[in-house]
């Protein structure tokens, strides 16, 4: 009798272990299914945004823009004005389109995101070029003459590195630097004072154009290199005792894991070099009317902004040259190919007396 009530205590115990077990996987398995949905939720989020995050800026127009600006700040449409508010528009671009300025984030989506980063980039070639321009061609009379104070601050705060995530971070550098521009922009409206100047001569230009054709032939080489194909190295100076030898040739081929990359890099550069080249249209209308370059000017343009159509493909093809896919990166190469020769006529012009 007492061995009975003993085996049945022990069953019910027995069960009652079961039930808690089973209560304990259910309760386990739940929670396990509610993490895994909800990191789920999270990267279907992250890559939502990220890919609102990889929509390039719209065009804008710059002499509408340039007399929006003017009108707010109660100042005067001036010879530079348009070119230096162009210059603060593209830059402020970076760091106010959506997500802001994508390629120094240490979190994602902004960290797993490497075509708008490269993008960024080319803008940012483009920006750095004609801060430099301004302060040691436009906005000085000669050689000799001195540079403007908040231009000289301005420039060297642009060329900081684009992927400093703090102390200082990239994004306030920048943002100094757009500061400065409006401190100059300022003292050039101001037709009362004469302490800033913006000077519209052909050498002028001809000098920026010339940092611009240098950046647009070395753009085209690159992605011409998406396709691997034997060519002469033109990297290396020949010396003189090897003059009449023939070259060493080799094969150049851009990486595989670089080829959107240097794609959306071109896509920047010629995003800011276009609207630059507006700007440059309003300032320096005298002087391309004088020397018959204003429509090679805008042939110019045309190419830069054809450059910029949108690519349909979820991502950028590299088919080889006259395979069944598309190659992108030479379609590319094409336009700002074109656009580099159309500059070169247009430096060409400006020489001419």
């Amino acid at each position: 009798m007492l061995d009975w009530k003993k085996r049945t205590a022990t069953a019910r115990d027995g069960a009652a272990n079961s039930v808690d077990n089973v209560r304990s996987y259910f309760a386990g398995g739940w929670a396990g299914r509610a993490v895994a949905a909800g990191l789920g939720l999270y990267l279907l989020l992250t890559l939502v945004v990220g890919w609102y995050w990889s929509q390039e800026p719209a065009p804008f127009s710059v002499q509408q823009h340039a007399e929006a600006a003017a009108q707010s700040q109660g100042h005067q449409l001036v010879k530079g004005y348009t070119s230096v508010e162009t210059l603060k528009a593209v830059a402020s671009t970076l760091l106010n389109k959506p997500g802001g300025y994508l390629a120094n984030d240490l979190a994602p989506p902004g960290l797993w995101l490497d075509n708008m980063p490269s993008w960024e980039f080319g803008v940012l070639v483009q920006v750095r070029d004609f801060s430099r321009a301004l302060r040691k061609d436009f906005a000085r009379s000669q050689s000799q003459s001195t540079e403007d104070p908040d231009l000289a601050k301005a420039e060297p705060l642009f060329h900081f590195d684009h992927k400093s995530w703090a102390l200082p971070a990239s994004e306030s550098e920048y943002a100094a630097a757009i500061k400065l521009l409006e401190r100059y922009q300022g003292r050039l409206a101001d037709t009362s004072q004469a302490n800033a100047q913006f000077y519209t001569r052909a050498d002028n230009l001809s000098n920026w154009l010339g940092d611009a054709t240098t950046r647009l032939g070395s753009l085209s080489q690159r992605l011409s290199a998406s396709v691997g194909q034997v060519r002469l190295n033109t990297e290396l100076v020949e010396p003189e005792h090897l003059q009449g030898v023939e070259s060493s040739e080799g094969s150049y081929k851009t990486p595989w894991l670089q080829i959107d990359n240097v794609f959306y890099e071109a896509r920047g550069q010629a995003w800011a070099l276009a609207h630059l080249l507006r700007a440059i249209e309003v300032d320096f209308a005298d002087v391309l009317a004088k020397k018959n370059a204003t429509v090679s000017l805008r042939q110019v343009i045309r190419e830069l902004e054809a450059a910029q159509e949108t690519l349909w493909s979820p991502m950028v093809l590299n088919g080889s040259g006259y395979g069944l896919l598309a190659n992108h990166s030479l379609v590319m190469a094409n336009y700002i190919s074109r656009a580099n020769a159309g500059l070169i006529d247009l430096r060409q012009l400006l020489s001419q007396g």
